[in-house]
């Protein structure tokens, strides 16, 4: 959204005067003690809209504004006293400074990092965790311009893995190729690179296997796609592949040992102490 569109919206909703300290910041509207202002606005306001669209949505975005402001002061005058808001608002205070008091200790004093020797274990003793989903392929994909005088040395060199042709295809797509995709040296959905391509095949996988050397092109461009491996649903995934998912099972697995600890360090402590009345 523009600054000019925000700053006729500020004209027109705030007041003539200011009844409080903005602290720099530039007010929409006041109502019931609270303020919406420019760059509240700014963030929910969605990216790529049009000037007329934008003004719309500022419109509706405040009136809701306003409608909710206006019944949480009505809802906080009626209910604010209410036994049972203060029993809930007391328990979510509980639960948030527990929560964050645990954050900070992990924070603190768990900072080890999972190991490579950890992860390999975990994986070989929970491989049956760890079957694909979806196809993963290795190889390459570059993207070129039918009309660009180098199609012809790249339908020589995308079938190629030597370092060398490697470096040539490389350099090439910087300078001319429309999009390039090295992944030889790690596994990604098969179907992340078909989508690039005007390809629609009822077996995808059996495709790419029958066709591992692939040439298409569509009004504009060649499509080059050299597969190099392929495995299929079911399969155990790689264990490069699964090894983020695995380190945060590993962690989160930490945590709870961690917490656990903690917590019972704490009742062993206030139960030496005969901090804990029984009645």
């Amino acid at each position: 959204m523009s600054l000019c569109v925000l700053v006729i919206l500020a004209l027109c909703f705030a007041g003539c005067h200011q009844r409080i300290n903005h602290g720099g910041r530039t007010p929409l509207v006041e109502v019931a003690g609270q303020v919406l202002y420019t760059d509240d606005l700014e963030r929910v306001m969605p990216v790529g809209i049009s000037s007329d669209d934008s003004v719309l949505f500022a419109e509706n975005y405040v009136r809701n504004w306003i409608e909710d402001a206006l019944l949480q002061h009505k809802a906080q005058r009626n209910v604010a006293n209410d036994p049972e808001v203060e029993a809930l608002v007391a328990a979510y205070r509980r639960a948030l400074v527990l929560h964050l008091y645990q954050q900070r200790l992990i924070d603190q004093r768990l900072m080890s990092d999972i190991t490579s020797v950890q992860v390999d274990s975990f994986y070989q003793e929970n491989i049956n965790q760890f079957l694909l989903e979806k196809p993963l392929v290795k190889g390459l994909y570059i993207k070129v311009p039918l009309k660009d005088a180098g199609v012809k040395n790249v339908r020589q060199w995308y079938t190629q893995r030597e370092d060398e042709v490697l470096e040539l295809l490389e350099k090439y797509s910087l300078q001319h190729a429309a999009d390039y995709l090295y992944f030889y040296d790690k596994w990604i959905p098969l179907e992340d690179v078909l989508e690039k391509m005007p390809l629609t095949v009822s077996n995808p996988v059996k495709y790419v296997k029958s066709n591992p050397h692939l040439e298409l092109k569509d009004t504009a461009f060649y499509h080059f796609l050299h597969v190099d491996s392929v495995l299929t649903v079911g399969e155990p995934m790689p264990l490069d592949y699964a090894e983020g998912e695995i380190r945060g099972m590993l962690m989160n697995i930490k945590r709870v040992d961690f917490m656990r600890q903690v917590r019972n360090e704490l009742y062993e402590d206030a139960l030496e102490k005969n901090n804990i009345i029984y009645y």
